[in-house]
């Protein structure tokens, strides 16, 4: 199939001008500047996802890639292929090959993915959804999480927390060793709202990952957007993948609940509602905290972590928002959020009923 049909002239231009915009990005953030703005052209292949051609100054993107693919492996190819562009033009080097040394140091320095063929793979190291012996026993705990008895599964969801809070804890000096890995969660929008926000607060703050929204592009819409970007080490990426779509739903549900229960046919309060769940979760994680470092369980940032996180995002900006108004809405919704329990995982995405913490294979 030829997939110059699924956009319209008008549409693959502003596609050529995106992408050139976020070569523009990309050479300042991880270049510093050095690189000179090439021509770009979408090719029809498969085989090969991106090409720097030296002679012409030509990068070639699979279009199928650009098209099939969410915006943020398309930006991974991207980089792979300044990097060539970086060693032929910047560094000189003429001599080796194009997988050589002098490129796969360049891209260790800036956390670009170096491998000569295949998709970029944004969780290199763990197998998807094999979290091993403690995952196992945190699947136990949060199982029991499931009790009827809302001191029973509160009980057993802190105990969960305190087991992956003790986990990580020992392995601290080990894990730079395992490498880290990135995900992006959900789908990407247009506008990201204050629920969204504090989710990726409570990832960052007690699910052992770093959380930042980054741009991206949608082709079939000629339009930017954002999405969340989690890094850590693959386990909890993992865990923090279902975390987060465990949350997006239960709100979701809760609003429904809420509806129901006050006789509400509009959705106008809604995004109200959904921030006043995240803000009550947030709350009620961090008495949880709180607890957990009476015992004494302390957790220390992750150094190595922040390195592969700087590496991937030379450059954060932080942004203040304003919050959603605090009305009965928030506050019916804050409440229901103090009571959410966060129940065993499933595999892969949040709308696929399964087992994400369940027992190896």
């Amino acid at each position: 199939m030829d997939h110059a049909a699924h956009l319209s002239a008008r549409l693959e231009a502003a596609l050529l001008r995106e992408i050139a915009e976020s070569y523009r990005h990309l050479a300042l953030a991880y270049f510093r500047g050095n690189l000179e703005l090439p021509q770009f052209e979408l090719v029809t292949s498969r085989g090969r996802l991106g090409r720097w051609i030296p002679d012409t100054r030509i990068i070639e993107l699979s279009r199928p890639l650009v098209l099939e693919q969410p915006w943020g492996i398309v930006v991974e190819v991207l980089k792979h292929e300044m990097a060539h562009q970086y060693v032929a033009e910047v560094l000189g080097e003429q001599g080796e090959s194009a997988h050589g040394p002098r490129f796969r140091a360049v891209c260790d320095k800036l956390g670009i993915d170096a491998a000569a063929s295949g998709m970029p793979v944004p969780t290199p190291g763990a197998a998807h959804g094999d979290l091993g012996k403690v995952g196992e026993r945190i699947a136990r705990l949060l199982a029991l999480a499931e009790s009827p008895n809302v001191h029973e599964a509160e009980a057993a969801m802190a105990a969960a927390q305190r087991l992956l809070l003790k986990h990580n804890i020992e392995l601290r000096t080990t894990r730079a060793a395992l490498g880290y890995s990135w995900r992006h969660l959900g789908e990407p929008t247009g506008r990201t709202t204050e629920a969204e926000r504090v989710l990726s607060l409570i990832l960052g703050k007690h699910f052992f990952v770093e959380a930042i929204w980054v741009p991206v592009y949608r082709p079939a819409l000629g339009k930017r957007g954002s999405v969340l970007e989690i890094c850590g080490s693959p386990e909890n990426v993992e865990i923090a993948e279902y975390v987060h779509g465990y949350l997006v739903q239960t709100a979701a549900r809760l609003w429904m609940e809420h509806k129901v229960e006050q006789g509400i046919f509009s959705n106008r309060d809604r995004r109200t509602f959904l921030a006043g769940v995240m803000s009550g979760m947030s709350e009620k994680l961090a008495r949880e905290a709180k607890q957990s470092e009476g015992a004494g369980l302390v957790w220390i940032a992750d150094g190595d972590l922040e390195d592969f996180f700087r590496r991937r995002h030379p450059h954060v900006r932080h942004i203040r928002y304003a919050g959603q108004r605090r009305t009965d809405a928030y506050a019916h919704g804050k409440e229901a959020g103090q009571k959410i329990v966060i129940h065993k995982g499933v595999r892969g995405s949040a709308e696929q009923r399964g087992h994400l913490l369940g027992p190896r294979r």
